[in-house]
């Protein structure tokens, strides 16, 4: 059995991921951290070719901001941020500096009110 050449025209299925990292160290760098997600999804777009829709630039900015905004909420120290595009999907990593293990809160019986401000309708 010649094996000479059995790969030629074949390409690997398993891509390089894209990824691009950066420590944040004080609330202030939440801004600069979706700043930074939506600086590597352009990359990703102009650069790579990859299509990037407006939806998932959004969510993804969304996302970087709640993980960002608990890291420096809950950990002592700094934070780290790493996204990837793998495989045409968008991976979102933050490690911070706490040892404990993060826990389930019981959910807020009380509704969410902006500025303190009672429902429309209810009287609460």
């Amino acid at each position: 059995m010649d094996l000479a050449g059995q790969d030629e025209g074949q390409h690997s299925l398993i891509e390089p991921a894209l990824s691009a990292s950066a420590v944040f160290e004080s609330s202030a760098d939440i801004s600069a951290a979706r700043a930074m997600a939506r600086s590597f999804l352009e990359s990703v777009q102009a650069v790579h070719g990859l299509p990037v829709s407006p939806r998932a630039m959004g969510m993804v900015q969304l996302v970087v901001s709640e993980l960002v905004t608990n890291a420096r909420k809950y950990a002592p120290g700094p934070c780290l941020l790493t996204l990837s595009v793998v495989a045409g999907s968008v991976e979102v990593m933050v490690w911070d500096s706490s040892t404990a293990l993060p826990t389930v809160q019981p959910p807020n019986p009380t509704p969410y009110r902006p500025f303190g401000g009672a429902l429309p309708g209810t009287g609460r």
